[in-house]
Order: structure tokens, then sequence, then C-alpha cells
């Protein structure tokens, strides 16, 4: 992994050309924004002269997450140098319970190879059988975790985070003499400890996550360790200021003295920094004995929810539990009412040499733990629109249909995901709610609900799809995409209770949408809005439901066999549900706005066919435009040739360059036409609730370049 001196540029996925390639990059140093200031509103062109001069920046292709190495990287961090496209683009959403209110929860310490993997590129990667995580209602904070001095989450991961209501935190790792070296310098004075927490604040701030995990691991001088719980102090301090519901939190590592001795538990050696922050991740080799202990302890009143018991699941030293039995470790945990927090969950993953079966293992861990992880709930406002999509896959579809055959990686793509179980039934009958990526409707995996149907089972199924706290209007639409097989009905049952009421231990209420025939006026108008709604394969059903007062907190499913009593396998493939407050489908679409292109950089590489005899020209260019994020799925960035060298061929048809989850795109390494040339790129929001926008809508800016006639 590569760092640069800010940690945030965009280094080099990889060279298509020799060291010595001829590079141009327009020389007027202005800031991003200047960039788009210095294009005309009124304008739907700019003109580029090719110059081919050595160029001031790395090889810019996809852009790219990584850390700071040094203290002196996290000391000339500068935001006006910082990547912008590492900012995440998802506020974090409210949640049922707030997370201040849980009185246990469960931390993810994600450790994996080294970090900045798959994850690290921003726009996405064509990989197969990546690594992911979709177990989000179980748990409350996800740390992103490697040996970087500074660890920046990826934003792919603050993103699908946020969206379900988890706290996203980076980490400040010091280590060996190196990190002894660093501490000394920076816990030296007043002075130099806030500058530091400054960087950090500011880093957290833009970058748009939520807090740290101090990780001290190696010796304090006695000036280091006495200003350390200063340091501590105000980073929190500054944290809570500028990051409001943000947390700090201090690995046990160092003691007051200063020694590097892990206590596997919160005691009077290490309370100093407890009592400074909002939480402590304890070492992995504690006992049975050691969580008695700290239940009695007084350093602990009041707080005990704020001490989080670590558990290594690659089970590595003296441990309790670990891989699959690391459901024993939180069982002990949760006797004795603590917080916990699981480092390396990506172990079902990276101990396991067929990465084919990375669902099947992650399923079963979580399955594991279940009866000891609280479900918390997502909650947000209408529409509530899920395609279940788990942020990767083997194709990208859209609308049930396969538009791109590669598998790929995206986690901000993720949308909200359900809730994932193994069910036993009596007499050997049993149901199963898994992702499934042979088919979807949209993104790249689908929900997948089979199981067994045992004869002397008479009733219907229950399948218990989200847990949310959604407050409802008086009048909702609700429309559900599935593929049953023979033999079963399927319908949707909403528990609702009273809006007024919190939502822990409170009385739900079952509903049944009223289901609409084709002819109904809502679907008719729906049909108009989003095309078809009878693709081959799935069934569209539209229900509506008339309510005073309610807020949402369980979508289930209800599978009912047909016909009379007999052992009855079934599957039932859920392509999206979406839920509409009926008064909003009127809204007339958003116009795409200011679409601008900055930091164009021409690389002059290989031809990818073979008959090529001369290097072709690549265009780099960054697109940035307005449009109200919270109503599009993503975005499509499309090229097309409007004139080349040669007048006598025609404008060419509209090629998708890539899609764009957030008002941001990089395009990388596009072979363009020889000079003198006049290319268009357009920018197509797709809409969430499935409505398409018309062209007229769309964003448009055309690229005019010569070459430089000067050289």
């Amino acid at each position: 992994m590569t760092s640069t001196v800010d940690g945030n540029k965009l280094p080099p996925r990889r060279k298509r050309h020799d060291d010595g390639v001829d590079v141009k990059r327009d020389t007027t140093e202005t800031s991003r924004s200047e960039s788009c200031l210095d294009q005309p509103i009124d304008s739907s062109s700019i003109h580029e002269v090719i110059k081919y001069i050595p160029s001031p920046l790395p090889d810019t292709t996809e852009p790219i997450s990584c850390g700071l190495q040094t203290l002196d990287e996290l000391l000339s961090w500068k935001r006006s140098d910082a990547n912008p496209f590492n900012v995440a683009v998802v506020s974090l959403a409210p949640r049922e319970p707030p997370l201040s209110s849980s009185p246990h929860r469960t931390l993810v310490s994600h450790d994996m190879m080294g970090g900045y993997l798959d994850d690290r590129f921003l726009q996405g990667t064509k990989t197969e059988n990546p690594y992911a995580f979709y177990h989000w209602q179980y748990i409350d904070i996800f740390n992103y975790f490697t040996h970087n001095m500074v660890t920046i989450p990826p934003a792919v991961w603050t993103n699908a985070a946020h969206k379900h209501g988890v706290i996203v935190l980076g980490t400040f790792i010091t280590e060996w003499n190196d990190g002894a070296v660093a501490c000394e310098a920076f816990l030296k004075e007043e002075e130099s400890y806030r500058t530091v927490a400054d960087k950090l604040v500011q880093i957290s701030h833009y970058y748009g996550f939520d807090g740290w995990l101090i990780n001290i691991e190696n010796p304090l001088s006695a000036v280091a360790v006495k200003n350390m719980p200063l340091f501590m102090r105000y980073l929190t301090d500054q944290m809570h200021e500028r990051v409001p519901g943000s947390l700090v939190l201090w690995y046990d590592s160092v003691i007051e003295n200063g020694q590097l001795k892990w206590q596997n538990e919160l005691n009077q050696s290490n309370r100093m920094f407890f009592d400074v922050c909002d939480g402590f991740f304890t070492n992995y080799n504690w006992t049975e004995q050691n969580l008695e202990w700290m239940k009695e302890y007084s350093g602990i009143q009041g707080r005990q929810a704020d001490v989080y018991i670590g558990v290594d699941v690659f089970a590595r030293g003296q441990v309790v539990g670990g891989m699959f039995e690391t459901n024993k470790a939180l069982e002990i945990i949760r006797k004795h009412n603590f917080s916990a927090a699981i480092f390396a969950p990506g172990w079902v993953y990276e101990a396991h040499e067929d990465k084919t079966q990375f669902r099947k293992n992650q399923d079963k861990f979580w399955a594991l733990l279940s009866d000891n992880l609280s479900i918390h709930r997502p909650a947000s406002t209408l529409p509530f629109i899920s395609s279940f999509c788990q942020g990767f896959g083997k194709a990208i579809y859209c609308r049930g249909q396969r538009k791109d055959e590669r598998s790929w990686f995206n986690l901000t793509a993720q949308e909200i995901q359900p809730l994932y179980y193994h069910m036993k039934l009596e007499d050997q009958g049993w149901l199963r709610s898994r992702g499934c990526p042979e088919d979807a409707w949209n993104g790249g995996c689908s929900l997948l609900l089979d199981g067994f149907i045992p004869a002397t089972h008479t009733s219907a199924l229950s399948a218990k799809i989200f847990s949310l706290h959604v407050p409802l209007p008086p009048k909702i639409l609700v429309s559900l995409i599935y593929k049953p097989s023979a033999g079963i009905t399927v319908s949707l049952e909403l528990k609702t209770t009273d809006a007024s009421l919190c939502t822990h231990n409170v009385k739900l209420t079952s509903m049944s949408p009223e289901v609409l025939d084709e002819e109904h006026q809502l679907v008719s108008r729906l049909s108009q809005l989003c095309g078809d709604l009878n693709p081959e394969g799935w069934a569209v059903r539209c229900s509506q439901l008339a309510l005073c007062g309610c807020a949402l907190l369980e979508v289930c499913f209800r599978i009912q066999r047909d016909g009379e009593p007999q052992d009855t396998p079934f599957s039932c493939r859920v392509g999206e549900i979406m839920i509409l407050d009926v008064s909003s489908q009127q809204m007339p679409p958003e116009l795409v706005q200011g679409l601008c292109i900055y930091d164009v950089v021409w690389l002059r590489g290989a031809g990818t066919s073979p008959e090529s005899t001369s290097p072709c020209l690549h265009l780099n260019a960054t697109l940035h435009w307005d449009y109200p994020k919270e109503s599009v799925r993503h975005f499509k960035v499309y090229w097309r040739r409007l004139r080349g060298p040669d007048p006598r061929i025609p404008a060419g048809q509209l090629v998708l360059v890539g899609w764009a989850y957030s008002n941001l795109f990089r395009v990388t390494e596009l072979v363009v036409p020889e000079p003198p040339g006049l290319l268009e790129l357009v920018v197509e929001p797709v809409i969430r609730k499935g409505f398409p926008v018309p062209e007229s809508h769309w964003g448009r800016r055309s690229l005019s370049y010569t070459e430089d006639v000067t050289e």
C-alpha cells in the first residue's frame, strides 16, 4: 500500500504505459472549486489545449483511499489537499433505540490483511468474490483498523454503515520504536498534543466519519504518560463539539506508569484513560474472573456499557472462544452485561481458501452470535426502498435485466439490508433468509427466502424481513417485486405501532395492505412513471393502506402452502420492496445542474486492440454536478464523440463510462479520438423510486480539445 504526503492524492492502480510516457495536465494551478467557477454557467462547452509536459500529479487512475503513515504526514494534512472522493456522502441515520440508551453495544473492528484492499477503490472495482459486511442491524459501531498511524476509513464503509445507523471510527495507532518516538514528539507539551488532536478532528469532520479508536502500543515516558489523558480529554471534547454523536475509545495497552502492559480489564492502572474518553476496548486474553471483578469495580459504575470486551475471532493466544466458537465469548460477556468488541470477523473470509463460500461462512458466524446480539432499527422517513443489494455481485442488474456481465464491488451501492437467518420449524421444517447473486432486480443480488413446510404445519409462515422505525403518512402505496416458486402464496404483512410511543416492548399491530388490480389509478400512475411493471419472470404486486398516526416497525412476508397439507419445499426470490407516500407520486424530477469538468490530465498509452499502431489518447477528468442525492440510487455517466478530425464521421452514440454514487466522478483512462475533437460528457440520474428522468433533465458538458501547435 502506497501513501502520499497527505495520504489523500490519487496514487496509481495500474500502469498501461512505459515510465517515459508523455503526460499532459492543465498547467493552471487552481483549486477544484475555482476550476468549476471558471466555467461559465451559461456555456455548455470548455476547451483544452493538449500540452505534453511532465505531470505534477501521480498517474491519475481510479481514486483510492489510504491512510497516513507518519506523524509528519498527519501534521502536514490540509483540507485543501484532501481527497474529495473519500468524503462520505451518507449522513448517519437515526436509529431506535439511540446508541446512548443501549444497555450493551456491539463494536466490530475490521482488520483484514493490512487493510485498503478492494475497498480502497472509491468508485468501485471489478473483482471476484470480495469481502463485504451486511449484518448491520446487529452492530452499533464499526472501526476500520490497519497498522498505518492514521487509518482513515474508506468512504464506501462509512456510507454503508451510516445507512444503517452505525457509527464509524478511524484508528490512531503508535507502535514499536517509531511509535515511541512519535509519542514523545507529540506528547511533549500542550501545544503539540493539541495540534495532533486538532488534525484528527479535522480529518474526521472532513471525511464524514464519527470518531477514533486510540491504540498506543509502545511505552511512554513520564512526561508523555502525564500528557496522554490531557490529549484524550481534549480530543474527546473537540470531537463532541465538531461531530455530534462522535466517540473516542481507548484501547487497553499502556498503564498509568507508561509501561506497555495489557490488563485484559479496566482497573486502577488504566482507569485514568477511561475517565477522559467515551469508552474502553479491552485486550483479548481475559477470563470470566476479569469480568466478574470489573462488574464490582467502583471505577466503572454507571458506565458498564462503555466497556467493550475484546474478542479476537482468530483466537490468537489464550482467549475464550474465537472462530466459529466466538459465540462462547459473547455469551459470557452478555452474562455480565458488558459491551463487546469483535475483532477481525473477516476471519470468515480471510482464513478460508474457498472464497465462493464467503456468504455461507459469514451468515453462519453471525447466526451463531445472534442470540446475544440486539437488533437496532434504522429510522427514516418515506420513501423506504430496498432492492437488497449487498454492494457486490456477479453482474449489475437494472429492472431485472443484466446490464453488465462482470463481478463488481462497491459498498456505497449497498442498500438497506434485511435480516438474515436460518430458523428451524417443527417436524424438520425450516426457513432461511439469505442474499443471492444469481438473479436480481436492481444492483447485485436479491433476497432469497427458501425453506421446507412439513405437512403437519398448517398455518402460514411469517418471515421477518426488516426491523425499522418509519413514521407513516395517512395513506401509503407498497410495491413488491418477487418470484415465488409453485405451490405457495406470498403476501405482505406490515407491523405498526402508535407513532407517539417508544419502540421498546410495544404492542405491534399486524396489517395486510389491500392488493390493487392493474386498472387501479395508483397502479396506472406508477406504470406511466416507471414503465413496464410486469417484466418477464417477476411478479409485481401493488397495495395500498390507510393509516392514522402509525410507525412501521416490521416488514414480514407470509408464506402459505396452496392445496392439501403435504411436505412442501419452497423458495421466493424478492427483488425489491418500495413503500411510498401516496401524496408524493406527483413530484416532478429535478434538473442536473452545474456540471463542470476539472483536473484534466491527458495520457498517451498503448492501444488496446492488436492492430493498433500508435499510442491512444486517454482522457482523465473529474466531473462535479448538483442534484438532490437523497432521491437517487446512482448516476450513470456517459460520453460520446460529437466531432473528430474527420468531419465526415457522424456523432457517436452515448457510451456508458460508469456508475457514480455521489455528485462527483473521476473519468479514468477514457480512450478518445485524436485531436482536434469535440466530445460530450453526460450525467443521468437514476431515481430510487424507479421513475425515469427525461433526457432534457440530464447534465451535459462538451469538451473540445486541440494539439498544442507551439511544440
